[in-house]
């Protein structure tokens, strides 16, 4: 009897490429194929409520993309890309999400045995904000490049998340004008745009709690960030980021 430990890995890449042709369209920009059964109220959980939140905005700026819901992902060993496999890698091997370009297709191949709904509406804006990210307009990254130089210059403490964090700490160890557009600088930036919105589009879908800790940035200058990307990225019709858009509904 075949076990799921004896089916054969296939990266990301090699799984893409033979089940292009069998993705199942969501909307217009997005597409899936599930390498394991899931139920229907499954996938709206995964798949189309997640999808419903993400701002307009956002989507006319989106290629063609590609979600695989896999059971789990593993990193790479050097001699090949991350993989999905059927059961759990070690810790040090375990990925959420990885991401991929595929001719024209962008896929996000994402793990969702064994995490919760909400860790997993985590993983996928996540993936959907780094790519965002690498594609930012000009404009957008003029206002938000403001936005850090403003915080820079009031000495404002913390971050939204880890990467992000201790970016800008070593831009402030190592940068005597912090302010000044170095690759340090850049590349801060870039990761607080990235983790802010991860942060504005699961706040979009879900009702979330912000992690309070000594590396959380004080509420008013997270609260100003999201006001920009409320601006930049207006949330679509019916949904809501802020206490006060919501009682207005």
């Amino acid at each position: 009897m075949s076990t799921d430990a004896d089916r054969p890995k296939l990266t990301v890449e090699e799984l893409a490429a033979q089940f292009r042709g069998e993705m199942i369209p969501l909307t217009s920009r997005f597409s899936y194929f599930s390498t394991l059964p899931v139920a229907e109220d499954d996938l709206r959980h995964y798949l189309n409520d997640p999808i419903a939140a993400i701002s307009p905005a956002i989507i006319s700026t989106l290629p063609p993309m590609g979600i695989i819901l896999a059971p789990y992902l593993e990193k790479g060993n050097g001699k090949g890309g991350d993989s999905v496999t059927f059961e759990r890698p070690a810790d040090s091997r375990y990925l959420a999400s990885a991401r991929r370009q595929l001719d024209g297709l962008t896929v996000i191949a994402l793990a969702i045995k064994d995490i919760e709904v909400a860790d997993y509406h985590y993983q996928f804006y996540s993936a959907l904000a780094g790519f965002v990210a690498e594609k930012w307009s000009e404009e957008v990254q003029d206002r938000f490049f403001r936005t850090i130089r403003e915080e820079l210059s009031a000495e404002v403490h913390g971050e939204v998340d880890e990467k992000s964090w201790h970016l800008k700490q070593a831009l402030q160890r190592r940068q005597t004008n912090v302010r000044k557009e170095t690759k340090l600088f850049r590349e801060y930036a870039r990761q607080a745009f990235e983790d802010t919105l991860t942060l504005y589009l699961h706040g979009t879908c879900c009702d979330i709690d912000v992690d309070t800790g000594p590396r959380q940035m004080p509420s008013r200058y997270l609260r100003r960030r999201l006001e920009l990307l409320i601006a930049l990225f207006p949330p679509p019709e019916g949904y809501a980021v802020l206490p006060e858009q919501l009682k207005s509904r």
